[in-house]
């Protein structure tokens, strides 16, 4: 084939500047763009993540830290952090990629913590109006108080992560403070599953307690369950209040980690009113798009990824 584009200085070569090198911010544009399209495509105003992580920034950190030393950990496992920016630029991004309202997940890891996170999640709710409020929790003397009190002060979210707190869920210290959130109506992102390490409280047991005194408990939970993905299903099967969220999970990373069973995808379609969005961001090894292509891929239809990807969460939380 005959080439006739133009030789370099000849007829029809450009006359005007050299275009400037692309930089850093141009892939995120770029990034920020094909989110928008993915659901305006869908049709929707945007989207709702119920799992994003923002935190006082020295915690953060220490999160990152962690995250970085798992290659020597594990023998192996990478795991960059793909927006490694601060605070407000990873606010920024969320906004450019469209997303109305995400969460502050944050927790604690030792007795005397959760007051102090609470306190400064309620800051930053406060200067941050699309950031669900959000709390925490931690099985002490005391927890009832401050959870009543992080209520009072507008809390509209909670955090527990039975992983790195290394508690037990149906604690008798906890039992007070499920049934105020249940009585409330107040969703709790609880990362329960058993990935990416299992923990002496992970899996689905313990919570089957909790949800066995408190059947009206909001409960989301985290990673869809993963790896223990059926047990969980069947858990939002028997509880009407029992939500999962989506957080890693289909990725081209989790697949190869913890794939979720083909045959449980009818299952997941079936509760597709009670499947939220979430991302983990700013802590996930991959773009933010791809855990919104790892869904779509999916097949289980436009109405399912609607649900999922906005009107389940906007529902939830009022929006």
């Amino acid at each position: 084939m005959d080439d006739h584009r133009a030789a370099p200085g000849g007829p029809g070569a450009p006359t005007g500047p050299a275009p400037a090198p692309a930089r850093a911010d141009d892939g995120a544009r770029d990034e920020a763009a094909e989110v928008r399209r993915f659901w305006t495509e869908l049709g929707l105003p945007g989207l709702v993540d119920v799992h994003t992580h923002f935190m006082p920034e020295r915690v953060l950190h220490k999160v990152w830290d962690y995250f970085d030393a798992l290659g020597s950990l594990t023998g192996g496992l990478r795991w960059p952090i793909t927006y490694r920016q601060e605070e407000a630029e990873r606010t920024a991004v969320l906004r450019g990629f469209g997303v109305r309202a995400f969460t502050a997940m944050l927790y604690p890891h030792k007795p005397g913590m959760a007051r102090w996170l609470n306190g400064w999640a309620a800051d930053f709710a406060h200067r941050t109006p699309d950031c669900l409020h959000t709390a925490t929790l931690y099985p002490e003397p005391g927890v009832e108080t401050y959870v009543r009190e992080a209520v009072e002060a507008g809390a509209r979210v909670f955090k527990a992560h039975v992983q790195v707190g290394a508690y037990d869920p149906a604690d008798e210290l906890l039992r007070p403070a499920w049934g105020l959130l249940a009585e409330a109506g107040i969703p709790v992102v609880i990362h329960c599953g058993s990935g990416p390490a299992p923990g002496k409280h992970t899996g689905p047991e313990p919570i089957a307690r909790v949800l066995a005194r408190h059947p009206r408990l909001r409960l989301v939970v985290a990673h869809l369950g993963m790896p223990e993905y059926e047990e969980f299903l069947g858990l939002a099967e028997r509880y009407g209040e029992v939500r999962l969220d989506t957080t890693m999970t289909f990725t081209d990373f989790a697949e190869e980690l913890a794939p979720f069973p083909h045959r449980a995808l009818p299952r997941l379609a079936a509760l597709g009113d009670r499947v939220l969005l979430g991302s983990d961001f700013p802590n996930i090894p991959y773009p933010y798009l791809h855990q919104l292509h790892a869904l779509e891929r999916l097949g289980l239809g436009e109405d399912w990824l609607r649900a999922v990807c906005h009107d389940n969460g906007a529902l939830l939380f009022g929006l």
